[in-house]
């Protein structure tokens, strides 16, 4: 065999000894994960909404937005299985296609922060000097300001809208992505194994994106879990004091906001909704903390 063929062999051999290293990871950390019952039951959770979300036109009985004004206020009943709202819509389906809304806020909100937040957090970490100062000088000016108030004044200047509200609520989440990026990043830029790849000629791009962001994505994952469910309660604030979503849409935040001067009289109008909301923040926490216990050395068994 020539040299050629017997270099070719090796690395296919390799590639292939990585592959079952991976899969054996892989299914050592899904059995770890299996062991926490609570995160399992998070998972069960999230991933009720996410089926409820994508497939909410087949799954809710009545038209979320139309306005039947015969059946105002109705009590949960056959007809209704969560009874209707002060403009006689359906609660269920509203509270279904609100499930919609939500996991497009938290994608989104999250998916801002980690396209913007984690790239500043890795250069600010690993360049230092005055791109660390500038960077994080500027997360600390963000940083200065409550999360709804910085929102708030977002919205205020862009629009009370809920494209505007996922945006500021994205923008106020950056510095937490950016600071724990940098900081993984500060315990990682004097690793041997960065110091190995600089000796092979590798150059500071290569280096952040091949090896400091592969290293500190696990830390993310479990932070943008946990930000997820921040970014639910947030826009629903903001729908709750009308700077979100705006009527009719079936938001959660602003469905409360509209139900709640008829708590005495009609309490399912407010009550489902709140549950709905509480039972998938509280889903993505307990999915978060057993992501936290798979994903982070230090907590492994």
């Amino acid at each position: 065999m020539s040299a050629e063929n017997q270099n070719m062999a090796c690395m296919l051999l390799q590639d292939e000894d990585n592959e079952v290293v991976v899969g054996n990871q892989l299914r050592r950390m899904w059995y770890s994960f299996c062991k926490r019952k609570v995160a399992v039951l998070g998972l069960v959770i999230v991933l009720i909404y996410i089926i409820v979300a994508i497939f909410a036109p087949l799954l809710a009985p009545y038209d979320p937005v139309k306005q039947d004004l015969a059946n105002m206020l109705q009590t949960p009943g056959p007809k209704h299985l969560l009874g209707t709202d002060e403009m006689g819509r359906d609660i269920l389906s509203r509270i279904i296609y609100g499930a919609r809304i939500s996991m497009k806020v938290g994608f989104y909100a999250v998916g801002v922060a980690f396209v913007i937040g984690i790239p500043l957090g890795i250069f600010a970490g690993y360049f230092g000097g005055k791109v660390d100062l500038l960077i994080m000088r500027a997360m600390d000016v963000l940083l200065a300001f409550p999360g709804i108030l910085l929102s708030i004044v977002f919205v205020s200047v862009l629009g009370p809208n809920l494209d505007n509200a996922i945006l500021s609520v994205g923008i106020y989440t950056v510095p937490n992505f950016a600071r724990m990026a940098r900081g993984e990043t500060l315990a990682l830029r004097n690793s041997e194994f960065i110091e190995a790849a600089r000796a092979m000629g590798s150059g500071d791009i290569r280096i952040v994106f091949s090896h400091i962001l592969i290293n500190i994505v696990s830390p993310m994952i479990v932070m943008g879990t946990l930000s997820f469910g921040t970014a639910i309660i947030t826009t629903s604030g903001m729908g709750f004091l009308g700077i979100g979503a705006q009527p009719p849409t079936p938001e959660w935040g602003a469905m409360l906001s509209s139900g709640r001067q008829y708590l005495l009289v009609a309490p399912h109008v407010t009550t489902y909704t709140g549950l709905a909301i509480l039972f998938l923040v509280l889903g993505l926490n307990l999915l978060g903390d057993g992501l936290r216990d798979v994903l982070d050395p230090k907590m492994k068994d």
